[in-house]
């Protein structure tokens, strides 16, 4: 019908034209009854006949008038366009929609937008300026944020996570950065550099961060050297022995439990960006270790953390209450809990009892609840085992041995 209805106005200006603009004889064209009678044989309304008329005697040729208003509104104005595309350069490796928001935020309050009738958009909305800017590229492989699930400790100093990056100096030499972060609130309370990753380096790194922030409830790192004794079966480490006697506890991250270290390995990427784009590269270790505690600064106390959504020093002066070796880390998405393994070598998790093995009675353990899985560590951080709860059976049967 919508066809039929265009193909009928094509006949229509084709027919007008022809009377209007090249001066065909109206009888010729219309044909019996004139105007009205062509109208009344084609089912056109004589107003419709005649609006055509007018435009075409107008502009010489019918085209429809756009629809669209004389005026947008709701769209951004001008200026926060252009301070959404200014964020953009300024904020150079942090420049996303959320970080771009949250400096606007700040911008909106110095110069009285909303005097002016203006408002910080929304991250949907300046996505939308900078893809019309040619700011914005897709990335369609990439995985969205709603589909992460966090695991976080829900105060500063429940749990601090250490890691070392290597980082390559100006003149070609390699240099080990330590980095320890607050998992709750992303605060880096200790960067150290050193030759290489070794335990010594990892002990001082540590410590840097207890004497600055305090001792934590636990110490998360992986099973690096530096880290463990692996390499003497059923020796402890120095880093071991220096995490535990000051009094917290020390786990390594596992693929059984969803504590892993990923958030200070995300962001030695943040930290290697941010050294990139230095106007000099540093070219001894004390020249880097400056840049560290630069950037440490510039971390903490000036960049938003989409995490927190504010700096992280903020978030941790905003928190109510702080951890440490005398309180249980508490974290958002699992229990963790201290327990000592029976004569008979159990333990109770909730209302479920575990086989840990007789050969470790007595022995002092962590264990990390998420939802119904259940792994165990021991003292010095290592794995004893791992299983899943069956709601139906009290008696929980053996740990499962952590993959060799």
């Amino acid at each position: 019908m919508a066809r039929k209805g265009a193909a009928l106005m094509q006949l229509l200006d084709a027919v007008l034209i022809a009377v209007v603009v090249e001066q065909v004889d109206p009888a010729s064209v219309f044909g019996a009854g004139g105007a009205k009678g062509w109208c009344e044989r084609n089912e056109v309304s004589t107003a419709t006949f005649y609006r055509h008329k007018q435009r075409i005697e107008l502009d010489g040729r019918w085209e429809p008038k756009s629809r669209r208003p004389h005026s947008s509104p709701r769209r951004t104005p001008v200026e926060v366009e252009e301070a959404i595309v200014e964020w953009r350069g300024k904020l150079q490796g942090d420049n996303g929609a959320e970080n771009i928001h949250y400096q606007l935020q700040a911008v909106a309050q110095r110069e009285g937008w909303s005097a002016k009738g203006w408002h910080v958009p929304p991250r949907s909305t300046i996505n939308k300026v900078l893809r019309r800017h040619g700011l914005l590229e897709s990335n369609p492989k990439k995985r969205p944020k709603s589909s992460y699930k966090r695991f976080q400790y829900a105060r500063p100093r429940d749990c601090y996570q250490i890691d070392a990056t290597e980082v390559i100096l100006a003149g070609g030499a390699k240099a080990t950065v330590f980095e320890v972060l607050d998992d709750c609130t992303r605060t880096l309370v200790a960067t150290l550099v050193a030759d290489a990753e070794t335990a010594k380096a990892a002990v001082a790194a540590i410590n840097k961060a207890f004497d600055d922030y305090g001792i934590p409830a636990m110490v998360l790192s992986d099973n690096g050297t530096a880290f463990t004794a692996k390499r003497t079966k059923g020796a402890q480490s120095q880093f071991t022995r220096f995490v535990t006697e000051s009094g917290a506890r020390l786990i390594h991250s596992s693929p059984y439990h969803p504590q892993t270290n990923g958030k200070v390995e995300r962001h030695h990427r943040t930290f290697k960006q941010w050294l990139d784009r230095q106007p000099h590269r540093p070219a001894t270790q004390a020249a880097l270790q400056r840049a560290c505690d630069r950037y440490q600064q510039f971390h903490n106390t000036e960049r938003r953390h989409s995490a927190v959504n504010m700096p992280p020093a903020q978030a941790w002066a905003n928190a109510a209450m702080l951890g440490g070796p005398e309180h249980l880390p508490r974290q958002l998405d699992a229990t963790i809990g201290h327990h000592s393994v029976s004569n008979s070598g159990v333990i109770s998790v909730g209302h479920s009892t575990v086989s840990v093995g007789r050969a470790h009675a007595g022995m002092k353990v962590t264990v990390l609840r998420n939802g119904d899985h259940v792994t165990v560590f021991r003292l010095t951080g290592d794995v004893l085992g791992h299983l899943h709860l069956d709601r139906d059976k009290r008696y929980q049967g053996q740990l499962h041995a952590p993959a060799a």
